[in-house]
């Protein structure tokens, strides 16, 4: 299926109906209908982003999109038609430089970006009713962080430090999202790129660009820790 020039990211939404595509190349996102019985893709209208989107994920209740937008240090923020799967843009919340990838937690109140350029991670409130972001206080991460993620408990988050090749671990603060690192950040392979975390909350996988391999850690599920 078609989509925009250099798409960099795809997220499905939860209920399976809608997949949406971040086109780096040409600032947009694309939207499609997914055929539940063959995965076939309809295309729908696509939405501008901010300059080179990098990144796109779909909240847990399935009403609301983001993108990391890299070239104006940007989250655009959508609401999801629940019938049709459009979006809707909201008004944008400013990142970090260079945020490369954003993510929801499993909660939905939460949302992080990883910021590449500016070794950070910046930390946001949802509004559940609107979508709305809230800024809270950044943290700093390794050296630059190209993806963010979140343990299924909703309890720590973990970022691959592209140019320092290593994780950072974080706690989340489950009332207010903050970020508190859990320990110094741990090695990896080189360049990891991407970062992950098993449904059990008891791994983390890390993809490593520069040496072709994936790193393994076990997750302290009282801590947040790995090794």
């Amino acid at each position: 299926m078609a989509a925009g020039t250099n798409p960099t990211s795809v997220a499905v939404d939860p209920s399976g109906k809608f997949i949406y595509a971040a086109n780096e190349g040409d600032g947009s996102i694309s939207v499609y209908t997914i055929n539940v019985a063959t995965g076939a893709l309809t295309p729908g209208t696509a939405v501008a982003a901010g300059t080179s989107p990098a990144s796109v994920t779909v909240d847990p209740s399935g009403k609301f999109a983001y993108a990391a937008n890299w070239g104006p240090n940007s989250i655009s923020v959508y609401a999801i038609n629940t019938t049709t799967g459009a979006l809707t843009a909201g008004t944008a919340m400013a990142a970090g430089t260079n945020p490369n990838s954003v993510i929801v937690d499993p909660s939905g109140k939460f949302a992080y970006a990883a910021n590449w350029g500016s070794n950070s991670i910046s930390v946001y409130a949802i509004n559940t009713t609107t979508g709305a972001l809230t800024a809270g206080t950044a943290v700093a991460a390794g050296t630059n962080p190209a993806s963010v993620a979140v343990d299924p408990s909703g309890k720590f988050a973990y970022a691959a430090n592209w140019g320092s090749n290593d994780i950072s671990g974080y706690t989340i603060n489950t009332t207010t999202g903050a970020l508190t690192a859990n320990g110094p950040a741990v090695a990896a392979g080189t360049n990891p790129t991407f970062v992950t975390v098993d449904p059990s909350g008891k791994f983390v996988y890390a993809a490593n660009e520069g040496d072709n391999s994936i790193s393994v850690f076990t997750i302290n599920t009282t801590t947040g820790a790995i090794q």
